[in-house]
């Protein structure tokens, strides 16, 4: 978390904002769209792992009618965040919390969606994770989490050798494990976007049942 607190105030500015974090967050906001698209309502959005609120910005500025709540590990990411919409009022503002992935503080079926990007490696206990944003989505709601894909050559190299490397005891599951995740959990209609080539990433989607 140290590392995080550290790095809140150049995040916007590092290479692997450039080349990984910015494609996720646009791949985000088009699938988001497609979601509001298929559902054509006000919808409330929790952005897991959110940093400096980049997510949050584009769709604070953008047309969807979203709520967005983004929540981070290291409290000077929150911090970073909150300060780039000091601008806007009311429910047009998001709010960022300080908090556990593995212990959301949310009631069950707070959000109808939830996106995760590009910090489920560093996750400790995965599965319980999922299960988690599970619990907080409202039926029929939708769970994006994007990571680097490392069943390709150059996704093993860039992720499971150099990142492993730099940032110590990170886990990028591989798709057939993210797909376990997903059902063990209870979401369905399950499906993947691989994007990126340098930095190669993939969102991993999938749905809450309306009965459910």
């Amino acid at each position: 978390m140290q590392q995080f607190d550290r790095w809140a105030d150049s995040y916007d500015r590092s290479i692997l904002h450039f080349f990984l974090f910015k494609p996720s967050y646009l791949t985000l906001v088009t699938e988001i769209a497609r979601w509001h698209s298929e559902n054509p309502k006000p919808f409330s959005l929790l952005d897991v792992g959110c940093g400096t609120g980049e997510l949050a910005g584009y769709l604070a500025h953008g047309p969807l009618p979203v709520t967005t709540v983004g929540l981070d590990y290291a409290a000077n990411m929150c911090v970073s965040a909150a300060a780039k919409f000091t601008e806007l009022e009311g429910s047009d503002r998001p709010q960022f919390i300080n908090g556990d992935s593995e212990h959301l503080p949310f009631a069950d079926g707070s959000f109808d969606m939830i996106t995760c990007s590009n910090s489920f490696h560093h996750y400790p206990h995965q599965q319980n994770v999922v299960s988690e944003m599970m619990r907080l989505l409202s039926p029929g709601g939708r769970l994006i989490i994007i990571d680097g894909f490392r069943d390709c050559v150059v996704g093993w190299f860039v992720f499971d050798v150099v990142i492993a490397k730099v940032e110590g005891d990170v886990h990028h599951a591989p798709w057939p494990l993210m797909t376990k995740y997903f059902e063990t959990a209870g979401l369905t209609g399950i499906r993947r976007r691989k994007f990126n080539f340098i930095f190669p990433a993939c969102a991993t989607i999938g749905d809450k049942p309306k009965g459910a």
